[in-house]
């Protein structure tokens, strides 16, 4: 009789967790940062199948902020896995942080029973219509033969313009369910280019209006560092001698000693400035929504997203690519002239670095303060002083945050992390944790407040069971202290402690507890000695420093919302 081939049952059959683990191992992803559920424990079969690494935390907020973090470090995707239903609502703040700052991840979340859809099976919600307004790209998996397809599809997405998070609901018997392997798509070389140099008109007219502008100034933004630009942006200012300032994770792009590395002369910069060039920096908040740059100066925006040139303020010039193409090809286009400008710019350099020296002797008092309360500026000052060339610092607070915007200035591109403009408290641990996992040989130090610390503190523990070192200082004013002012503005010194007001907790206690260092500090004189001791404890640390609550910030009081 002959062969008629193999039967159904000699059939290799794959199940849908597997699936999700072999499609994301195709992406490159190592790591899965998750809380555990019924839903999605097939994934992590999976993943120990692939070699993907599970980091399982104590709350869903900090997986999504873990996959944001592991984002802006590697440059890669992150992902998190969560449970339906509650767990996925509590990774909702993570991915409209991600959004926000338009960083790439996947969320995979639980979802009940395809067959039981409509039946109110456990922890069922319309996720997919709640994710939607605050992702790129948010859709059920309909079946186990295309798992796989759809990760990749939300993949693809999230590198669509400037980048962003995706979701991924996956139902339970689609996710348990096995499939034949060769009915399963698993992407593996699909990723077109996304580098757009932009219009080749529009970088022969920046070189030219940069060539011939007598004070140019340029501000590099997150998507310098988004981009990998640091090479291009370098270039292009020490070609043409512009002055560049930096913001979120644009910082570090220039070296603190470099001679165009401007930070507090911002505002005269951009007062007298013939010529602004905004990269990858929307015209939002922080910008006074464009109103701060001058009405005469020539402004040029470079962005990733077309929608996000000329918002709220016009633009002489707006291009759309990718920062280091764009840079790139403009610092080239410019540097054939025989003549480029630097020459006439030593002046307005002159000009603009006495700016930034006035501004800073009449701060360096309070930066070497010996008060008892602490200064917040003495505070961040150490912290600055105690950075390495290897150091990543993260900022997670409201009021000592913007005060160490001023102060700490990260000594090499990719070395400075805060959330961005969602302003979402709670970052700081999952944040670590994902610098620390992607990057094991370097120092990761975090600057919390303690309202902040409040939020995502119990994952302190997570970085105590999975080894994962870092040097925390937390701000401790016992106040929730940028939002107190503003109530004091508004309703008087009598009613400046409704709702703000927090408990005077031991920090360094919480962290001993969970098997970490932790030191108070109440002398200025014993910051730095702490701080040097929580480097050399290997452990994950807390330095709780007693601050003063009765100083504020100069950025805390001039937000437009408290006037």
């Amino acid at each position: 009789m002959a062969n008629s081939g193999p039967s159904a049952n000699d059939t290799e059959l794959i199940s849908g967790g597997h699936l999700v683990a072999k499609a994301l191992r195709a992406e490159g992803i190592d790591t899965i940062f998750t809380l555990c559920g019924g839903h999605i424990i097939d994934i992590y079969d999976g993943c120990v199948d692939e070699g993907i690494s599970v980091i399982d935390v104590r709350h869903e907020q900090v997986a999504a902020h873990a996959a944001d973090g592991y984002a802006r470090v590697t440059g890669r995707p992150g992902c998190a896995v969560v449970t339906a239903g509650p767990g996925t609502t509590d990774a909702v703040t993570g991915v409209a942080n991600a959004f926000r700052a338009e960083s790439p991840l996947l969320l995979i979340g639980g979802q009940g029973a395809l067959s039981q859809h409509k039946m109110g099976s456990l922890q069922d919600l319309p996720h997919v219509d709640m994710m939607s307004p605050i992702t790129k790209f948010a859709a059920t998996v309909p079946h186990t033969e295309r798992v796989a397809d759809l990760v990749s599809m939300a993949f693809r997405e999230c590198h669509h313009g400037a980048p962003g998070p995706s979701f991924l609901e996956i139902p339970r018997d689609v996710l348990d369910a096995k499939v034949p392997v060769d009915r399963a798509r698993v992407p593996a070389s699909y990723r077109a280019s996304t580098r757009s140099a932009g219009d080749p008109e529009a970088i022969e007219r920046l070189a030219d209006l940069l060539v011939h502008a007598e004070k140019p100034c340029i501000l590099l933004g997150n998507q310098v560092w988004t981009c990998r630009a640091t090479d291009s942006a370098v270039e292009l200012v020490r070609t043409l001698d512009v002055p560049a300032f930096m913001n979120g994770a644009g910082r570090g792009t220039l070296a603190p000693q470099d001679p165009l590395h401007f930070q507090l002369a911002r505002r005269h910069a951009f007062a007298n400035a013939d010529l602004i060039v905004i990269v990858g920096t929307p015209f939002d908040f922080r910008m006074g929504y464009g109103r701060r740059l001058s009405p005469q100066a020539t402004v040029v925006q470079i962005d990733l997203d077309y929608r996000t040139v000329g918002r709220n303020r016009d633009v002489d010039l707006g291009i759309v690519g990718d920062a280091d193409a764009v840079l790139r090809a403009t610092a080239q286009a410019a540097s054939g002239r025989l003549e480029n400008g630097s020459t006439a710019r030593k002046e307005w350099l002159r000009e603009l670095r006495e700016v930034e020296q006035a501004a800073y002797d009449q701060r360096l008092p309070r930066q070497l303060s010996d008060a008892s309360p602490i200064d917040p500026y003495r505070l961040v000052h150490e912290i600055n002083e105690f950075l390495t060339e290897d150091s990543i610092y993260i900022g997670d607070g409201g009021d000592v945050v913007t005060f160490s915007g001023q102060v700490v200035q990260p000594k090499a591109p990719g070395h400075w992390m805060d959330p961005g403009p969602l302003g979402t408290l709670g970052v700081g641990v999952p944040f670590a944790m994902a610098a620390k996992h992607a990057r094991p040989d370097q120092e990761v130090v975090c600057l919390f407040g303690d309202g902040a610390f409040s939020l995502t503190g119990w994952d302190f523990e997570t970085m105590v069971r999975f080894d994962l070192p870092f040097v925390g200082i937390v701000g401790n004013n016992s106040s929730m202290n940028q939002i107190r002012y503003g109530q004091a503005q508004k309703y008087g010194a009598d009613r400046d402690r409704v709702g703000n007001t927090l408990g005077d907790v031991p920090y360094s206690e919480f962290a001993r507890m969970l098997g970490g260092h932790g030191e108070e500090v109440r002398d200025p004189a014993e910051i730095g000695p702490a701080l040097l001791r929580a480097r050399e404890s290997g452990k994950p640390s807390l330095i709780n420093v007693w601050i003063d609550p009765d100083v504020y910030a100069p950025g805390t009081m001039n937000q437009t919302m408290y006037k």
